[in-house]
């Protein structure tokens, strides 16, 4: 068999979730997903017993999704013990993530030792971004510790780009869910995004803040949150569309005039005008994620905003997370 042909099992894991995918030539033959996880190594093991039932278990690789490399890892890469140490090293650029994924690639080594893991980074698109659109306003012994804007959602831009023939010069990218990132895209590279060091920054988000007044972190430790995790929480899990609305987190149980999804609306629209400024003119606007692709008043409220562009294209298309783990999995030289 050829290695195009050769099978690929695709792992997507979240905070509490893991999808997998079993993939051949492009093509997904089994999927499922692990919801609620509290112990990684039985997930993984349940995941390949329902591989195993529908005769999917001769592997090539491995391909993970991680959300965060740190300032030492910024491409796709095969798993070796050294950059395994360097993932475990960046935990702190991304506490709600990483641990996770750690505990799946663990996993995997323990079952399928002799089987190459490709490590697939979110944060590996946006290695392109300039020094202007990455740095902050930060003394150097600050940036030193790896401080910039990462920016994140790369394997659902990378699969939007491989979705689109040709890709145009100006391109932004509204990846719209739980979590939401605005990119700027010219010529097929990153030259902006709205998230930063982690994924809490950039537009209002499901349970997300966003973007805050720096100082207004100084002032929340002075009135009883002077402890890093309950900062952590109050930014990450209790806040965002759920922490405005009172509500929900998902659109779908939101009133549609509700102040969450007005700011929601008002934020993005917003970003995507700064992304059409920093590429110097705007060709297509991408909508993807669970809201962009599937929450149509939202879309709609975005859209009216933006009207006094000059003339652009919008298209929905779908975040093909999964496959494009399979395809670098496949494609990576080792």
């Amino acid at each position: 068999m050829s290695v195009n042909n050769s099978l690929i099992l695709a792992l997507n894991c979240g905070s509490s979730s893991l999808k997998f995918g079993a993939y051949r030539a492009g093509e997904c033959l089994f999927e499922g997903e692990a919801e609620e996880i509290k112990d990684y190594n039985l997930a993984f093991t349940q995941a390949l017993d329902k591989l195993s039932a529908q005769g999917l278990k001769d592997f090539w690789r491995i391909g993970h999704r991680v959300v965060h490399g740190g300032p030492s890892l910024r491409n796709h890469f095969i798993l070796t013990d050294d950059t395994f140490a360097k993932l475990q090293a960046a935990v702190d650029f991304a506490p709600l993530h990483l641990p996770a994924s750690l505990a799946v690639i663990a996993a995997v080594s323990q079952k399928m030792p002799d089987h190459p893991q490709v490590i697939c980074l979110d944060t590996a698109f946006h290695r392109s971004m300039p020094d202007v659109a990455k740095t902050y306003a930060l003394p150097a012994a600050v940036r030193q510790l790896g401080v910039e804007r990462f920016g994140f959602h790369g394997l659902s831009l990378e699969s939007i780009l491989h979705q689109l023939d040709p890709v145009p010069a100006n391109l932004v990218i509204a990846h719209l869910g739980n979590g939401s990132s605005i990119t700027a895209i010219k010529n097929g590279q990153s030259i902006d995004t709205s998230m930063g060091l982690t994924p809490t920054g950039g537009v209002i988000m499901g349970t997300r803040t966003g973007d805050l007044d720096p100082g207004l972190m100084i002032f929340l430790s002075r009135h009883g949150f002077a402890n890093p995790d309950e900062l952590e929480v109050l930014v990450d899990r209790k806040s965002g569309l759920l922490g405005v609305s009172g509500i929900s987190n998902d659109v779908r149980h939101i009133p549609p005039d509700d102040l969450s999804l007005r700011m929601f609306a008002y934020q993005v629209s917003k970003t995507i005008a700064s992304m059409a400024a920093a590429l110097g003119g705007l060709d297509l606007l991408v909508f993807t994620g669970g809201i962009g692709e599937h929450a149509t008043a939202v879309r709609s409220a975005i859209g009216d905003k933006l009207k006094w562009i000059d003339s652009f294209e919008i298209r929905v298309l779908p975040a093909k997370e999964d496959l494009q783990i399979a395809r670098i999995a496949l494609q990576i030289q080792a």
